[in-house]
């Protein structure tokens, strides 16, 4: 058993930047944050864009962003929770800067600022094309110089210890059915060294665990992106909503063979005048809505792929010859690299592209606190669903709303903090009758089909038909894990897959539940918008 009084699950803007705030401000309190992979690996390092905030009120304004983002979520936004993240933006950005964040600077020495799809203004601060990777090290430099936090790289979280495992250890045969008797106290976590389960209890928890690109084929997301926090968040009975909302980035990288994940070509790009063209180099954009490239992420992609279905082919173009070269490479040097690297040079070759699985606007529900609708848990980052995206996130408005929830959560936390004691009956991980798992190909078999169930009939586009397949082959995958969870000595790869499966079954179910289309979610059965 592992006593710590907080408890944060994820290393990306949002762990890292709460951590640090309820460390320095009760310095004599344990907080230990545990991470799946090595330290550095989130969906955080891979943002290339930047991070929307109004700094120059002379040629922008807090309510030209919140209606930028209102637009962009069709409809959907909670407008009070639109209005304080605004608001709040350059506050946080502040102290984003005072962690060590470096922003790109103009020759006078303003922020340079970028514009991108949606957006009315240049307003997205960057640090050249690697601005996630840029706040992900200057906070993690900060938070190994921080006592009382510990970092456990190569730990993955299982599942939140709740009343349920409390009252099932006590041998009660029923357990909590409702959320309003549900408090979190902690969460059993494997060490993928040594293989143990540990118990950790917290008096509060903060899930900060990503999205779940990798539920489909091709996506910008890392390998690590399985949506364990929403899987598991569900499990304990936690509120969970909009998650039909995904988003797929209009422009990722095709590769020959694919990659996973894909190389994402920033939004940016496009905001510095990069045009669309179709394989026979026609601009298209202006078919499908007035704002051409800069039209919001949802329907870009659809307009590719409509333009993808109309030639057969898997890519467009992304023409960026006409860009002044110097600006383009200095502004640009990761997308710069990683195209010569494959024989394309940016001043005389189109960049071919296609839309990929990029974010989830939707998640485990959360108060304008940052409240779970589970006691003494907290949740921000991609696995949140705020309010603030609605059925789809305004471009490079992930960042900033990760830190303002991770400071609406700390402000919170402390209110209660001192009210809270560790319970004496929390139960430890119980795997008897389990064994090691034999055949790890069959898991690597069943990731791949969900992959392909999704990519196939949850997509872009979908249709009640495809929906209904792809829940009658996701019913399949969980009957045939269920008895595979129950009996294997845990491991990654079991938890993952597991997760994945939830994941597919709560976006599959979304779809189905919802019959109008709206941003992100387009079924070709439902009533138009």
């Amino acid at each position: 058993m592992i006593k710590t009084d907080f408890l944060v699950i994820g290393s990306g803007i949002a762990g890292l930047s709460y951590a640090l705030k309820v460390a320095n401000h009760f310095k004599e309190a344990q907080v230990i944050l545990v991470t799946k992979a090595e330290k550095e690996e989130s969906n955080t390092k891979y943002a290339q864009g930047g991070i929307a905030t109004v700094t120059n009120t002379d040629t922008d304004s807090f309510e030209e962003h919140i209606q930028d983002t209102l637009i962009a979520g069709d409809g959907l936004c909670d407008e009070a929770v639109v209005r304080m993240v605004v608001e709040e933006a350059p506050k946080r950005l502040e102290e984003l800067i005072a962690w060590g964040t470096q922003f790109d600077k103009t020759n006078q020495g303003d922020y340079s600022l970028g514009r991108e799809g949606g957006h009315s203004q240049n307003r997205i601060l960057h640090h050249k094309d690697v601005t996630g990777s840029e706040i992900a090290r200057a906070l993690l430099e900060t938070v190994d110089k921080t006592k009382n936090i510990t970092l456990l790289e190569d730990h993955f979280t299982v599942d939140f210890i709740t009343d349920h495992h409390i009252l099932r250890a006590q041998g009660h045969e029923k357990t909590v059915t409702h959320r309003d008797e549900i408090t979190c106290y902690g969460a059993y976590v494997l060490d993928e060294n040594t293989q143990e389960i540990k118990t950790i209890q917290a008096k509060i928890t903060l899930l900060a665990a990503g999205g779940s690109g990798q539920v489909y084929r091709t996506t910008t997301n890392p390998k690590i992106a399985t949506g364990d926090g929403i899987a598991m968040a569900y499990r304990a009975k936690a509120k969970v909503k909009d998650i039909e909302f995904i988003q797929f980035h209009p422009t990722a990288l095709h590769q020959e063979p694919a990659q996973s994940p894909a190389f994402l070509i920033t939004e940016a790009v496009r905001g510095e005048g990069g045009i669309l063209r179709n394989i026979y180099g026609e601009r298209f954009m202006e078919k499908y809505d007035d704002r051409l490239e800069l039209a919001p992420r949802d329907i870009v992609a659809r307009a590719i792929d409509s333009e993808l279905k109309l030639t057969g082919e898997d890519y467009v173009y992304l023409d960026c010859k006409h860009i002044d070269p110097k600006h383009f490479v200095n502004h640009f040097p990761n997308i710069t690299k990683k195209c010569k690297s494959l024989g394309i040079d940016v001043h005389k070759d189109f960049i071919p592209v296609t839309p990929a699985a990029h974010y989830i606007c939707g998640g485990v529900a959360v108060d304008m606190n940052g409240e779970t609708t589970i006691e003494n848990l907290y949740a921000c980052g991609e696995c949140s669903r705020t309010g603030l995206h609605g059925a789809n996130r305004l471009a490079s408005n992930s960042l900033i709303e990760a830190v303002v929830y991770a400071h609406k959560s700390f402000e919170h936390a402390i209110t209660k903090f001192d009210s809270l004691t560790f319970r004496n009956d929390i139960p430890g991980w119980d795997d008897t009758d389990t064994s090691k798992n034999k055949e790890n190909i069959l898991i690597t078999h069943d990731r791949r089909d969900i992959q392909k169930i999704m990519s196939n009939y949850v997509g872009i586009v979908r249709s009640d038909e495809r929906l209904q397949r792809a829940a009658n082959r996701i019913e399949m995958l969980y009957q045939e894990n269920k008895e595979l969870y129950k009996k294997a000595k845990l491991s990654v790869p079991i938890c993952e897959l597991r997760n994945m499966i939830t994941n597919a079954y709560l976006i599959i179910q979304a779809s189905m539940e919802r019959k109008e289309n709206k941003g992100g979610f387009y079924n070709q059965d439902c009533l138009k918008p």
